[in-house]
């Protein structure tokens, strides 16, 4: 991520479904977690932004990150520790950029590979056996899925993903629009 493309996504003064922002803090996998497994069942993951912090009129400043705690944001260390609450496995990049004589950290989520991923474990935030996602139906957040238009999305995304693969490993999908066709038309008495 390039400056200009962070100071868009703070300037345009809104979190989405695929944006979080997050004040000065360390890296603590219990604070994380929940954010980067509702991201990585989002179309296309999402980012976290460290170092922008809301402010009481709803805003969102830049507030940077300390040297402390850019230093505990180690991508192995990260991804070794959301392994123990992720089922399968996330995958995300981290970035450090300065500007200003601030920093600021970005973890960019990627999207699930093939199948939507659950908890696996509990901690303060999060539940085992519990599918998270940046729900659409209120304001953006991070949170159990609850409603069906949410869950028919990861659903759908899903099926896709595994018909891809299927494709990519030689797997044909036979053609039983025409076979369902005939069916009918012998139902219906048309032949």
């Amino acid at each position: 991520m390039k400056i200009d493309e962070l100071n868009s996504l703070i300037e345009a003064g809104t979190e989405t479904q695929s944006l979080d922002f997050k004040g000065d803090c360390k890296w603590e996998v219990e604070n994380f977690a929940k954010d980067i497994l509702s991201m990585t069942n989002v179309q296309d993951g999402g980012k976290i932004i460290i170092g922008v912090a809301e402010k009481s009129d709803n805003t969102y400043e830049k507030v940077g990150v300390s040297t402390t705690n850019t230093e505990t944001f180690k991508r192995d260390v990260m991804l070794d520790q959301m392994t123990k609450f992720a089922d399968p496995h996330v995958s995300f990049a981290v970035e450090f950029i300065s500007d200003d004589n601030q920093n600021f950290v970005v973890i960019s989520i990627d999207p699930f590979q093939e199948i939507p991923v659950i908890c696996r474990k509990d901690s303060s935030d999060t539940q085992i056996g519990v599918l998270y996602y940046r729900n659409r139906n209120k304001r953006p957040e991070s949170a159990k899925v609850s409603n069906s238009f949410d869950m028919r999305d990861i659903l759908e995304r899903a099926s896709v993903k595994l018909m891809q693969r299927a494709r990519k490993i030689g797997y044909e999908v036979p053609d039983t629009l025409g076979a369902v066709k005939l069916a009918l038309k012998k139902e219906l008495g048309d032949l």
